[in-house]
């Protein structure tokens, strides 16, 4: 298994970068996040994936050790390939999957092109226990969510909307930052009724 490269950058792509370690280029899939976290500088080094299979050997590189924890947890989940794996941490950052999938946040993921409802249920049912226990995660962040939702929606119907409208106008705007506080929600739900 190669854990990780440290080398010259030859090439930098947004899915790809080549990079030579001791006279020999190697070819690496990369995320966009991880793209966008690459300097054009003469080193680079990259944590990695080797990906065995019958007809090829498929390098994947990552930035942060976050990012590969996260992307070999995704493939992890049935139905997951790398691909989609790579999409999903394109689309989203290491940190907001991790804390999607925390959350139960179906929306979330399901905002990821190619994932549909079931598979983003999947990847939340599979991976929520081992992101909460291998990020030490409590529990808390996502009942105080909910205690934050619940005093949001009772205001804007004190306010004089429709609870059904109000909570899907509140879930969205959840769903774009987790860590929002009562007013903010309340504030940011107002600009969309």
């Amino acid at each position: 298994m190669i854990h990780h490269l440290k080398g010259k950058l030859v090439e930098k792509n947004p899915t790809y970068v080549i990079i030579e370690c001791g006279g020999v280029g190697y070819f690496v899939n990369i995320s966009l996040h991880t793209f966008s976290k690459i300097l054009d500088g003469e080193l680079i080094h990259l944590f990695t994936h080797l990906q065995v299979k019958e007809d090829s050997h498929t390098l994947f590189g990552f930035v942060e050790k976050s990012e590969r924890e996260i992307f070999r947890l995704l493939l992890s989940v049935s139905g997951i390939g790398s691909s989609t794996a790579r999409t999903m941490l394109s689309s989203l950052s290491p940190a907001q999957i991790r804390d999607a999938i925390a959350n139960g946040d179906v929306p979330a993921i399901q905002s990821i092109k190619g994932i549909g409802a079931k598979t983003a249920q999947r990847v939340i049912l599979d991976l929520r226990d081992k992101i909460l226990k291998v990020y030490d995660i409590d529990e808390l962040s996502t009942t105080s969510n909910n205690t934050n939702k619940d005093e949001a929606l009772s205001a804007l119907e004190v306010l004089g909307f429709a609870r059904r409208q109000a909570e899907k106008v509140v879930d969205k705007v959840i769903s774009q930052d987790t860590s929002l506080s009562v007013e903010n929600i309340i504030k940011l739900a107002l600009k969309n009724l």
